[in-house]
Parts: structure tokens; C-alpha cells; sequence
């Protein structure tokens, strides 16, 4: 049984697969000025099981493609786009986000929350940059940290696990240096890591053990994900994910 398998087993049935809220997205959509536009094609790429996208299709006048590399994740969007009478503004894509198949300026937004650490903050600006229209919009949450100095636990663990960890300030440099234009930024709030997320990630744990047999994988798959919950519940002022709204440049 590999780690792909238990993990896509654990956080399927969740709403979210990282922290992040409603209302979080549509501040985004506020910041980014894209209510005022019609026909919109837009991607949001690292759905999961598409939170994000659901806002993104009932906000605005859009049609939205949501990319994810898991089937068993855009099989759960596809279910409650469909309950939720969204079915025909949402379209799904199983695709990795480091080759994705889509043409050059093909779209007016690009969403990703939480995910463009899959292959890098500079590298995923630097990749997906052709598919925007110019004056396109990027919208990402990524992992920020809050303050110029945090506990050496903090700075150890998510060095090792994500080497791009920074402040905004650092970020919105990046940005700048890809070819966007800042146009907003705030932190998720704490609510969108516990109630958001590590909650209801907490609440499944017993099912998922249960489901495997409590094997020595998926318990150490829980242990990994309860250490780190306790990490954030100690540190949480220091870390957050920052959500940076750009504007492609020409």
C-alpha cells in the first residue's frame, strides 16, 4: 500500500485539503477586480476537491477548469458541482500542475490555493505565465511567514519541508521579478488552518485507521499530520499561507 493511495484515502472526503475559507476567496475575487468582467475562462489549478472552484463559479460570470493530477478528488467536485446546480460552469481537468496542457493565453485568471509549492512559488509564476491573457490575473495562497523572526522549531521544519518559505515582502519581490504587478495580499486568519481544516482532518482520523487495518503506514501518515497541527497550534503567529493577487504585465 503506498503513501499516494492512503493519503488521497484520508483527505478525499474533505472539503478543503489545506487551509482556506470561503469568504477568504472571495476577498481574493474582490482584490482582483474580476466581478466587474463577463465570459470569463479561468483556471484553478491543485482544486482538490474544490472548495475554491465553487466560489470561483458561483461569484462570477465565468467558466472554471479545475486541474488536479488525483481522479478521485475532481470525482468529489463533479458530485457536488453538480448538487450544488453548478455543473455547467465547472469543468474538470486530471493533469499534473508541471505539465499542464492548456495553450497561450487561454485564460483570464489562474487560481491556486495551496498548492503551487507543488513545484515552487518562482517556478509555478515563471510556468504558468504564457497560459494568462495580458492583464491576467494570478491568484495564490502560499506558505508566508509572518514575521522576520520565529521559533528555531518553526523555521526548522517547513525549511525542510518547502526551502521557499518567506516573508511577503520576499514573495511580492518574486512576483514582481516574473512579470506581475501586486495588487493585493492579506494572511488566511487562523480559522482557516484549525476550523477550516486541521478539525475536520482530525475528525476522520479514526475512520482512516479503522480503514487500514491501523497499518504501521496510515499511522504514521496520522502521527506526521497530528505533529504537525501541534507545531502550528504553537507557533501559529508566526506562520501563515499569504494570498498574493497579481496582475500579468502586458
Amino acid at each position: 500500500m503506498d503513501e499516494l493511495t492512503l493519503l488521497t484515502a484520508l483527505h478525499a472526503p474533505g472539503d478543503r485539503q489545506g487551509p482556506g475559507g470561503d469568504e477568504e476567496t472571495r476577498l481574493a475575487i474582490t482584490l482582483s477586480g474580476l466581478r466587474q468582467q463577463q465570459g470569463l475562462r479561468i483556471a484553478d489549478i491543485g482544486c482538490g476537491t474544490g472548495a475554491s472552484t465553487r466560489v470561483l463559479a458561483r461569484e462570477l460570470d465565468a467558466v472554471v477548469t479545475a486541474v488536479d493530477f488525483l481522479p478521485a478528488f475532481l470525482a468529489r467536485l463533479e458530485e457536488i458541482a453538480v448538487a450544488e446546480g453548478l455543473g455547467g460552469r465547472i469543468e474538470t481537468l486530471a493533469a499534473p500542475m508541471e505539465a499542464l496542457p492548456f495553450e497561450d493565453l487561454a485564460f483570464d485568471a489562474l487560481w491556486a490555493e495551496g498548492a503551487i509549492y507543488n513545484v515552487g512559488f518562482a517556478n509555478g509564476l515563471c510556468a504558468w505565465r504564457r497560459f494568462l491573457k495580458p492583464g491576467g490575473i494570478l491568484a495564490v495562497s502560499e506558505l508566508t511567514w509572518l514575521t522576520a523572526e520565529r521559533p528555531a522549531e518553526l523555521t526548522q521544519h517547513w525549511a525542510g519541508e518547502y526551502a521557499e518559505v518567506d516573508t511577503a515582502a520576499a514573495k511580492l519581490r518574486v512576483l514582481e521579478e516574473n512579470g506581475f504587478s501586486p495588487v493585493g495580499y492579506f494572511p488566511l486568519p487562523v480559522q482557516c488552518w484549525l476550523d477550516n481544516y486541521y478539525r475536520p482532518l482530525q475528525r476522520r482520523f479514526a475512520s482512516f485507521l479503522a480503514q487500514f487495518d491501523h497499518a504501521d503506514a496510515a499511522q504514521a501518515i496520522v502521527a506526521a499530520e497530528e505533529a504537525e497541527i501541534a507545531l502550528y497550534e504553537r507557533n501559529r503567529e508566526f506562520v501563515s499561507y499569504g494570498f498574493y493577487v497579481a496582475r500579468k504585465v502586458r
